[in-house]
């Protein structure tokens, strides 16, 4: 079995827009009520796809959801005509197009059984995603359907699960065993905290971790007061190096200690708070990258937004540590700015699984040749544009239902519909 770093990207869906639902996410408050692009989001979503596969990397993919949400109205005793403006944007949400907040996965050499273990996130801390569950479990179940893997229905309410997105893994090489982190939140404050700690041990349990190789760290109340509603808007993990805020843990030092402690051959690789602030940070999704092991011995890459070249803090920080010889030895910014704008960076779109390519349903691993058609079909079929107004109509409706029909009907995967 050849284990290997798997990237699977969610397709940015037809109904994306700008409805500003997620508390203490800055960019989508800040950009609610904006005119979105479906069509040039989902196309930039599929670049940078096509960039991570023409460095080598093995890339798979998750389909659109059924939006809008018709079913879950219904249980809320409403219509998509009859629904309040807020229960309707909440219904169209496309923001299972953030694959991190998928599921929460751990390879086979972490877990007691041998398998890979993936539990979908229950997301039940903001509305608009809390109805994701259903329609994301129903696909990791297709996808990973090979008894190589062990798929696990989500931690019940009100234990708050938002999925990879507040986990890391370190270890000397993917396929090797390591250790994994869990960061979570408390509450109080503005804004919620929304991995919760009894979710992650929760998690740690299922998927039949080694207690000694597995940590449980505290995400900083400035970090989540900032704007940092996730742990990978403030640190990211691959293999030996941690990458990292100053600013990401509650007890900084003792976190590191408890980290080094785990796994001694950890390199931090930590960005101060007087080189880049936390806000140019959360802005700039500097951490909410893709750090990456490039094949062929070209050491680590950094795949982020182009929004980090824009942050003159964050680019001069990270042009010194490249020319300084640190771990991270290319910087490979890519276009996601209608993501960015709702608050998703190159590391939001993605979920990563370690695991043998090929007992992985093949309907969901990527190459030039099927992204090319998937290109097509969001060309023909994804709207140009999606204003608050839109959200009502619906001639719009039927076409983005027709629209994910067509896509689902070019990738054969009709037992999704």
């Amino acid at each position: 079995m050849m284990l290997t770093e798997i990237n699977f990207d969610g397709i940015i869906g037809p109904t994306h827009n700008y409805a500003g639902l997620s508390r203490g996410n800055i960019a989508s408050a800040s950009n609610a009520g904006d005119v979105s692009q479906p069509r040039a989001a989902a196309l930039q979503g599929i670049d940078k796809m096509r960039h991570n596969l023409a460095l080598g990397l093995p890339q798979g993919f998750f389909t659109p959801l059924d939006r809008p949400d018709a079913p879950w109205l219904e249980v809320l005793g409403t219509t998509l005509e009859g629904a309040e403006p807020h229960l309707r944007a909440q219904a169209w949400s496309a923001s299972a197009m953030w694959a991190a907040n998928a599921a929460t996965v751990s390879p086979a050499p972490d877990s007691g059984d041998g398998k890979c273990h993936l539990t979908v996130a229950n997301l039940v801390t903001m509305p608009h995603r809390s109805h994701e569950w259903q329609g994301t479990l129903k696909q990791l179940r297709v996808a990973f359907a090979d008894p190589a893997f062990a798929v696990h229905g989500p931690v019940p309410a009100p234990f708050g699960d938002e999925g990879a997105a507040n986990h890391m893994r370190l270890c000397d090489g993917h396929g090797s065993a390591g250790v994994e982190i869990f960061v979570y939140g408390v509450g109080g404050g503005r804004y919620p905290a929304r991995q919760h700690l009894d979710a992650s041990k929760a998690i740690a349990r299922h998927h039949r971790l080694d207690p000694a190789r597995t940590l449980f760290i505290r995400q900083s109340d400035s970090a989540i007061q900032g704007g940092a509603f996730h742990n990978d808007v403030v640190a990211v993990a691959n293999e030996r190096v941690l990458f990292t805020h100053e600013t990401a843990f509650h007890d900084r030092e003792a976190a590191h200690a408890e980290i080094r402690a785990a796994f001694p051959a950890v390199e931090i690789v930590e960005v101060p708070a007087d080189a880049v602030s936390l806000p140019d940070a959360i802005k700039s999704y500097l951490f909410n990258a893709q750090l990456v092991s490039l094949p062929d011995g070209g050491g680590m890459g950094l795949v982020l937004p182009t929004e980090a070249q824009d942050t003159a803090s964050v680019w001069s920080w990270l042009e010194a540590h490249v020319a300084g010889n640190g771990p991270i030895r290319k910087l490979l910014p890519v276009n996601v700015r209608q993501s960015m704008a709702n608050g998703g960076g190159p590391a939001c779109l993605r979920l990563r699984v370690v695991a043998d390519p090929a007992r992985v349903d093949p309907r969901f691993m990527a190459d030039a040749g099927k992204l090319d058609r998937i290109s097509e079909i969001v060309a023909r079929h994804w709207p140009e544009a999606i204003a608050a107004a839109d959200l009502a109509s619906a001639g719009l409706t039927a076409d983005v239902r027709r629209a994910r029909a067509a896509l689902l009907e070019a990738l054969e995967l009709s037992e999704l519909a």
